[in-house]
């Protein structure tokens, strides 16, 4: 990593003015929450720190206090929403590069272009060329006016009887060990419990398991979610708050393959395990429930927040909110190509959250793949929960887990179903008909 911290300040300038969702404020006003995008010409982004004299001992604790606090500088209000350090380690150790960036400008797709780009200027800079970072496609600004024109002229209006349908409300609370008056749901008291596959069982699940019923990973960790759940509250239906990627092409004048910004759209699901008492039963149905989601997600907050309309948006506001959260953020891996000379440091980039800030959910539960396993994190209060009890809770959806791969393994499970066929209207029972027909008609030849 090239300690010359004077070209890294050109490199942060550069992505500030390539990219203009890094240039965001929040502003409160009568009416709400406002974004506006300021200039370019932001200064004291970038910082370096000397801590080449420190000893191994002593260099992990000051690189991880001096994160902590530039998380604690952004402002949304006032900026920055982006800050950049250089730690120089001394000629032995590489230097560790730092960039913080608030979460309302970035999701993780922007920060894979954010790396591209840091990468791209950084070669272009060094060897003397002025910088030229790739197109950024359509602007977080046009965007956004077009998305919320889009949304107030009725473009997701056909979706609102989905939202607003009648089994959202019989939704039952989640138990918990602990009652309110035991303490707030504060960052602050935030625990968290992992749960891990190992390489093979990984393996098995992205690759064995979405060939024998045509599913995605979401659709095999969220039926593993609603059992384990099941299992632990005796209820068959769940009520989570799942994230979408956000990017759908749904504006034909818009292109966000490489625009940065937080696109991410959260939406609440109701799932449903129904009758199904077999692994492949199950996953089956969940994978169906999830593929009924209208533009996966995008148009519940479109509806409450951006509609205008305060008749839809009290009613989407005043259903059961969902206790749980879930996100699947993919392969963590694949953020560092190969032949990147930037690599994930070993040390904390500090807090990303106020200790003081309330928690939206009892219970927030996120996964990625990171060197071939999948690891799932479950974090809860102190406040609300025994570790004991999550720790069981995560045993389970790590159990169902392993069932749902040995299942999809086994010689006789495979099947469509009813969203593979939407052409011909099939129902499940007329997809295992067809398919019995088949393997009846096959036998006897």
């Amino acid at each position: 990593l090239d300690p010359d911290p004077s070209l890294w300040e050109r490199i942060v300038q550069q992505l500030l003015v390539h990219h203009d969702a890094l240039r965001l404020r929040f502003i409160a006003t009568d009416g709400g929450w406002q974004q506006v995008i300021t200039g370019s010409d932001e200064t004291g982004l970038f910082t370096r720190a000397d801590f080449s004299a420190l000893s191994e001992a002593s260099l992990r604790p000051a690189i991880e206090a001096a994160a902590s606090e530039l998380q604690a500088s952004l402002n949304l209000s006032e900026g920055p929403l982006l800050r950049a350090a250089l730690f120089d380690c001394g000629t032995q150790r590489p230097a560790r590069l730092l960039l913080i960036i608030h979460h309302l400008a970035i999701d993780i797709i922007s920060w894979r272009i954010l790396l591209e780009d840091l990468q791209t200027a950084w070669s272009q800079l060094s060897q003397g060329e002025p910088v030229q970072l790739p197109p950024k496609t359509t602007s977080f600004k046009y965007w956004a006016h077009r998305f919320t024109e889009h949304t107030r002229s009725g473009g997701f209006n056909e979706e609102l009887a989905y939202w607003l349908a009648a089994p959202r409300r019989g939704v039952c609370r989640l138990p918990v060990d602990y009652p309110a008056s035991n303490g707030a749901n504060t960052e602050a008291s935030a625990q968290s419990v992992s749960a891990t596959l190992s390489v093979e069982e990984t393996r098995a699940l992205l690759q064995d398991v979405p060939q024998t019923y045509n599913t995605q990973i979401n659709d095999a960790l969220l039926t593993a979610l609603v059992q384990a759940f099941a299992q632990w509250t005796g209820e068959r239906t769940l009520l989570v708050d799942l994230e979408g990627l956000g990017r759908e092409a749904i504006l034909e004048d818009v292109d966000l393959s490489r625009t940065v910004g937080w696109f991410t759209p959260l939406y609440p699901v109701r799932l449903e395990l129904e009758d199904a008492s077999q692994p492949g039963e199950a996953l089956k149905s969940i994978k169906e429930q999830l593929r009924r989601i209208p533009n996966r997600g995008i148009g519940y907050g479109a509806l409450r927040y951006l509609s205008g309309d305060a008749e839809t948006a009290e009613k989407l506001r005043t259903l059961p909110q969902a206790e749980v959260s879930f996100v699947y953020l993919g392969q963590s891996d694949t953020l560092f190509s190969e032949s990147a000379w930037l690599g994930p440091a070993c040390e904390s980039s500090g807090p990303t959250q106020s200790q003081r800030g309330q928690r939206s959910h009892l219970l927030s539960i996120n996964g990625a793949v990171a060197e071939g396993c999948l690891r799932l994190n479950w974090v809860y209060s102190k406040h609300r929960y025994r570790e004991d009890t999550i720790e069981k809770l995560a045993e389970g959806f790590m159990e169902g887990l392993r069932t749902l791969i040995a299942h999809c393994q086994s010689r006789d499970a495979r099947s469509w179903t009813p969203s593979d066929v939407e052409e011909f209207n099939w129902s499940q029972s007329d997809i295992d008909s067809i398919a019995g027909a088949i393997d009846k008609s096959l036998g006897n030849v």
